[in-house]
This record gives C-alpha cells, sequence and structure tokens, in this order.
C-alpha cells in the first residue's frame, strides 16, 4: 500500500489508538488530579500531532526532527503513567495496557526515524 497521507501511517494509526484509551483513561480520574490529566492528554496529543505534521515536511531533516519529537513526548507520557500507577489512580491492568500500546508506538516511530536516517 502506498502511504499518501498521514493517515496511512500505522504509526499515526496506533497513536490514534493510544490517545482514545488515554481520554478514557484519564475521564476516570480528572477529578482527583486535573494538572496531571491534562499534562498527559497534552502529551497525548503531541505524539499524534508531530507524526502527522512530520509526515507533511519536505526535508528527509525535519521529518527526522519531528518524529524525534513524537518520541520524545511518548516517553513524557509513558513517565506519567508510572506515577498514575504510584497514586493508584489507575491499577495495574489497565497501566499494562496502555504501556503495552506505547510500546507500540515507540517501536514504529523509532523504526521510522531509523529508515530516514540510514537512507537519507
Amino acid at each position: 500500500m502506498k502511504i499518501e497521507k498521514f493517515e496511512d501511517l500505522i504509526s499515526w494509526q496506533e497513536s490514534r489508538k493510544l490517545n482514545k484509551s488515554i481520554y478514557e483513561l484519564t475521564n476516570s480520574f480528572i477529578l482527583k488530579d486535573r494538572d496531571l490529566s491534562q499534562q498527559i492528554r497534552r502529551a497525548s496529543v503531541s505524539v499524534m500531532a508531530n507524526i502527522a505534521e512530520g509526515f507533511m515536511r519536505f526535508g528527509f531533516k525535519e521529518r527526522k526532527q519531528f518524529y524525534t519529537m513524537s518520541r520524545s513526548s511518548l516517553s513524557e507520557l509513558k513517565s506519567h503513567f508510572y506515577i498514575v500507577l504510584d497514586l493508584k489512580l489507575i491499577n495495574q491492568s489497565d497501566f499494562d495496557l496502555i504501556i503495552q500500546q506505547i510500546d507500540i508506538v515507540g517501536k514504529l516511530l523509532s523504526g521510522m526515524i531509523r529508515s530516514i536516517a540510514r537512507y537519507h
């Protein structure tokens, strides 16, 4: 399949799934910690947005920069979820599912970054 738009990127599709899960989970604890919930949501949206923005860049260096920023936001997001778990705002099962999805997106992004670096 030819990739013609950012919506075709598997990394973007998987980050969209991640966003949906995060918004559903943060709804359950937003009243207990509004600031942390909002920071988590911002980081999650940043992952998806930077993938889309990077895709639309013409230069490979710029693309790599946006994909790297997306991966950085993903690391921030993962770190926040350890705090959420430690504060018992979510259970271990929900934590494991989110971390699994974060890792999926991370592997996809790492592959995209390596591909750009290798061929361009």
